[in-house]
Order: structure tokens, then sequence, then C-alpha cells
């Protein structure tokens, strides 16, 4: 009777421990979760709105995962920090702040052509042949001539063509700006552009311009028709032109 006696309190004592060791682990592993640690992007300086971001504005810095924002850019390795490249800010980025994927913007209509210009330059937008549109891409090379009716030393009148613009930057074609678009991203434009495409005569891209530039095409396109010439891969060379006519072919 007295070892019973003594033997049910040490057993009550040695659950009341295994449970009690059991609520602890517990705990410890809950905290442990809590914060455990992870890395997220944060920006390094502040990032106005509707700006390309660069990877020197941001860095990679540890933070327990109890504090990550729910859409941030997690880090796992050093080329995660690729993925924000280009994207542009939806809203003003205070330096020091997570980097959400829902703060940016891939680059496309929705961020607005301005953050394709290169400083200096000014975008204007020309109709082209709907054949062409296929085959010139964002990136490429066009020249720019003008066709018009010029009057002539005999005071005739006579169709010209004139080479206006050369070695010209194309920054987009249509709403295709040449970067950061998902492919279901990309299907929405083309099935956007499909159904613009059958009520319009021409498709359009987008120039990059000096302000000298931009006076000329402008002048050019009131004063005739204009078509687009594409250069080869890597064709930067200018090269003095002379008007066109056929009274200069067939002299």
């Amino acid at each position: 009777m007295e070892k019973k006696g003594v033997l049910v309190p040490m057993v009550l004592a040695m659950a009341a421990a295994v449970f009690y060791l059991m609520v602890l682990s517990s705990k410890e592993r809950a905290l442990s979760g809590a914060y455990e640690m992870g890395q997220v992007l944060v920006t390094r300086v502040d990032i106005p709105e509707r700006t390309v971001v660069k990877e020197e504005m941001v860095e990679a810095t540890q933070i327990p995962r109890k504090f990550m924002e729910q859409d941030a850019f997690e880090v796992k390795s050093p080329s995660d920090i690729k993925l924000i490249a280009n994207l542009v800010t939806r809203v003003r980025i205070p330096k020091g702040n997570q980097v959400t994927q829902s703060s940016l913007i891939p680059m496309s209509p929705e961020a607005g052509l301005s953050v394709k210009i290169p400083p200096g330059y000014r975008g204007a937008v020309l109709g082209i042949d709907p054949e062409l549109k296929a085959l010139v891409k964002p990136g490429d090379r066009v020249d720019v001539l003008v066709t018009f009716d010029a009057t002539m030393a005999d005071n005739k009148k006579e169709k010209v063509t004139a080479t206006i613009l050369q070695n010209v930057l194309v920054i987009a074609v249509g709403m295709d700006m040449g970067v950061g678009m998902s492919a279901k991203q990309f299907g929405d434009k083309k099935g956007k552009e499909e159904k613009a495409a059958a009520f319009a005569e021409k498709a359009v891209i987008s120039l990059a311009l000096n302000p000298n530039e931009a006076q000329y095409l402008s002048l050019a396109t009131k004063q005739g028709d204009t078509t687009v010439i594409l250069r080869g891969l890597g064709d930067v060379e200018m090269h003095p032109m002379e008007m066109a006519s056929f009274r200069k072919l067939f002299r």
C-alpha cells in the first residue's frame, strides 16, 4: 500500500513533466517559426512613382519571416535580384521599404511610353503598313522617308522621295514595349491590338527622336506620305542622301 501511495504521485509528476515539455516544445517551434529569417528586397533610395527600377536601387536584407510583406520579393539566390530589373513602380517606394510585387508593374502601356524614352529625346508615334508591324521589334533602328509633290525648276510638279530621318530607335511597336510582359499579358495585348486593327488602316510604332527630328517628322506627315525602312541589326551608319525622282531615274 505504501508503494502504491508513492508510485501514483510519481507517475502523475512524470506525466505533468512530459505534458509541460510537450507544451514548451510546441511554443519553441511556434516561436522559432515566427522568427525564422528570410531575405527580401528593400530599397536603397526613395524610388518615385512610374520609375524604371534598376538593380542598384535595391538590396537584399534578412528579416524575420513574421515581418515579411505577403507579396514581398524574396531572394533565395543572388540571381533573384534580377527579377525586378526593368519593372516600373506603381507607387512611390520610400527608402528602406520592402519591394512588393503589387508595387511594381511590367514595362507596358499601363506604365506609359515615357518610361522608355531616353533622356533628351521625345516619343513620337508614326503609322506604318500592317504587314511591317510583325517584322519590326522594339530596339530596332529605322529610316523615315517622305514622298511629296515638289515644284521643279521648270515649274512642273513631280513626286519625289527624301530620307528625312536616319538611324532612329524604335521604342515600341503597337503596345509592345519590348520587355517585362508575361505570356498572359502578351496574349491580352495581342487580342486588343487585333480588335483595334480591324478598324484601322495602319499600325503604329513609337520612335525616340531628338527635338529637331520631331519637328521634321511632324512636317513630313503633313506634307506627304511617310514610309518606314527597317535597318539591319548593328547598322547605325549615317549617309548623305539626295532626293529620288523618276526624272533622275530615267535621265
